[in-house]
């Protein structure tokens, strides 16, 4: 919402100039933290080799640039409503490149929080077919950074912030490529008032508080609940729209947002039921591992005494 503001409000039409100030102040505040020692220390470089980064830096720069392209030319709804069209890709994706599978279980559930955030939805589409297509062209980049940063995160240990302090020269490095290619010129002939600087600034620290956020989440869950987290965003900003500023999105939206936090509700409780079975089987085996352990130290302790000791 601040970034729509930014570019309908302010008036600054350059999506790409936008993303790129979001990293380079996030890299100003990660190289603050990094000189303050807070910044977590990243894995040894031996474990994730700079092909896997600058890949992830490469996608990322166009999944974030594309992102607020249709931000400008769709509305909030419509930007929305793309993102429904991340989670089969995501499921897609993941089954190809790891042969991941999903139960049929979360399949219709996640079926039914994409008809209930389509219906909530509904009554805020508006866009243009330049933005259509960029939304569409967004939906692929999109669903492989997030497959790409969660994979990455979970399989090279690395924590958020290291992982960001990493690819962000890289993002940046794409986004000064992009630029002249995807803004259109007048940018340093924008009016930089202190009101209009203020707001851009204020949406890039938004813009790091959500890239750390999302980093976070995506490393603690998945790529397919890192969508299902930011359809709950959805339904959340309407809901609260609703009961705080006494907005009327009409019945049909509210029914579709209730369809949306039941299916999400029951992808929650499936998840946390996976989990759970999975972290039975787990300690079982940890048990009978340490048993065997340990058993083998005593066995192993005990032959120094039952050998005969030699005399002198």
């Amino acid at each position: 919402m601040a970034n729509k503001m930014v570019m309908g409000t302010v008036g600054f039409n350059f999506p790409i100039a936008l993303s790129l100030i979001h990293y380079i102040t996030a890299w100003v505040l990660m190289a603050v933290l990094k000189a303050l020692y807070l910044l977590p220390i990243a894995p040894p470089s031996k474990s994730t080799p700079f092909s896997s980064l600058f890949a992830l830096g490469a996608v990322m720069s166009f999944s974030t640039g594309l992102a607020n392209i249709s931000l400008k030319h769709n509305s909030v709804g419509f930007y929305q409503m793309a993102k429904i069209a991340v989670t089969p890709t995501i499921v897609a994706a993941e089954f190809i490149l790891f042969k991941k599978k999903v139960s049929l279980r979360k399949v219709t559930t996640l079926a039914i929080v994409s008809v209930g955030v389509a219906v909530a939805t509904v009554t805020d589409l508006e866009f243009n077919i330049f933005g259509a297509c960029v939304a569409v062209a967004w939906i692929i980049p999109s669903a492989v950074n997030k497959i790409l940063w969660s994979n990455l995160q979970q399989s090279g240990n690395w924590t958020a912030l290291a992982l960001m302090w990493k690819t962000t020269p890289i993002t940046i490095f794409f986004f000064l490529l992009l630029m002249p290619l995807l803004d259109p010129p007048g940018l340093l002939s924008f009016n930089w008032t202190i009101k209009n600087s203020s707001a851009i600034m204020i949406s890039a620290l938004f813009g790091f508080l959500l890239q750390w956020s999302g980093a976070l989440a995506l490393g603690a869950t998945s790529a397919l609940a890192h969508v299902v987290l930011g359809q709950f965003k959805t339904i959340v900003i309407m809901l609260s729209s609703y009961l705080v500023f006494n907005s009327d999105p009409g019945f049909t939206s509210l029914c579709g947002a209730i369809i949306a936090l039941g299916g999400m509700s029951i992808y929650a409780y499936l998840g946390l039921k996976e989990a759970a079975t999975g972290g039975k089987r787990v300690p079982s085996t940890s048990r009978q591992s340490s048993h065997s352990l340990k058993s083998k130290v005593i066995v192993d302790g005990e032959k120094p005494e039952t050998r005969p000791v030699d005399s002198v």
